[in-house]
């Protein structure tokens, strides 16, 4: 069931899963992380719980419950008179965020190197692919998503109850900002860490995979960062 997500001024829509036993606080959840993730939330527009009900179709409860969980970790902020807001994104907030993504994520994908078999290799390739799609067409969002599902597809090869829930918060709180400077910034000069970590998986280098998940964090967010902070 789709519904245009309040907060982007776009035609863009928010999907509510469609796992038929979940319960309704957890779909919408997913559907607002995803939202954020996909860069949806513009900083800086509020919405309210109303507003996201009405377009999600569902009450306000489950909207109440799944905002109250975004809320704590960090990914939303909810005002006195329940206006809810993407948290601004300050120098040194953005400089914490980076550094402890390029830590985590370089651990998760060694972790995850002995579980990628070469079903899991496919689908990697496949996002890269879509990902190089859209950058040549200037879908910012597409982008994004493409970027998120490559990474993802690498950290979750592995299970983890600890450390994946963690990096999952890191672009929570990532997407929204990266949206707001993806849709102009030139991404065709960066090197090609993507295919320098699908090399390293090929060949089990577990180094050599951790420094192309590490230098490609570091990489897109030093262009973002000089553009878009002070």
């Amino acid at each position: 069931m789709a519904r245009v997500l309040a907060g982007t001024g776009a035609e863009k829509t928010a999907q509510l899963p469609d796992a038929l036993y979940a319960p309704m606080h957890d779909r919408v959840y997913e559907a607002l992380r995803e939202g954020l993730i996909g860069g949806d939330f513009v900083p800086g527009r509020p919405v309210t719980l109303r507003g996201l009900a009405d377009m999600l179709d569902v009450s306000p409860m489950p909207v109440r419950a799944a905002v109250a969980r975004l809320v704590a970790e960090g990914a939303l902020a909810l005002t006195p008179t329940r206006r809810i807001s993407v948290p601004v994104m300050t120098a040194d907030r953005f400089e914490e965020l980076v550094r402890v993504r390029i830590l985590l994520e370089g651990e998760a994908a060694v972790r995850a190197l002995p579980a990628v078999d070469a079903a899991r290799l496919a689908e990697i390739r496949a996002h890269d692919s879509a990902l190089e799609r859209c950058l040549a067409e200037g879908d910012a969002q597409g982008y994004m998503r493409a970027n998120h599902a490559f990474h993802f597809a690498i950290y979750r090869a592995a299970p983890s109850t600890v450390l994946l829930p963690l990096v999952e918060n890191l672009w929570l709180q990532f997407g929204p900002f990266m949206r707001l400077v993806y849709e102009g910034l030139d991404m065709t000069g960066l090197v090609d860490q993507h295919g320098r970590a699908i090399g390293a998986i090929e060949r089990r280098d577990a180094a050599e995979l951790r420094a192309a998940i590490e230098a490609d964090i570091a990489d897109g967010m030093s262009i973002i960062g000089g553009m878009a902070l002070p």
